[in-house]
């Protein structure tokens, strides 16, 4: 089974920008998609961005024109370009496959914490 590593977390100030990370054990390309989730605290887990094997991509409404979504494929990784961040987006992030998110499988995931 695929091993999904994210790393990139960490505080930041409002209006500023952090790169997440997500390293897979096996080539992405094999991969029909893979998704950006986060959890903020006392709400539920949601979907940020997700990427297609075919470089099709989808955003959260409260991330579109802020969050960028793309992958390396030699690198095996997946990333997460978060500009003008909100106090709002403060979350552990996540990065999963759609058969892990169907089992309610989930990694450590990277904090992010944007403060005011």
């Amino acid at each position: 089974q695929v091993q999904l590593v994210e790393s990139g977390g960490g505080l930041v100030q409002a209006g500023g920008s952090l790169r997440l990370s997500c390293v897979a054990s096996e080539s992405i390309l094999s991969i029909n998609a893979m998704g950006w989730y986060r959890q903020a605290p006392g709400k539920q887990r949601e979907l940020v961005a997700l990427i297609t094997s075919g470089s099709s991509t989808n955003y959260a409404d409260s991330v579109k024109g802020r969050f960028t979504i793309s992958r390396d494929n030699a690198k095996n990784t997946v990333y997460l370009q978060m500009n003008s961040l909100k106090p709002e987006d403060t979350a552990v992030y996540y990065c999963n496959v759609p058969i892990y998110v169907l089992h309610d499988r989930w990694g450590q995931g990277t904090q992010v914490t944007v403060s005011s």
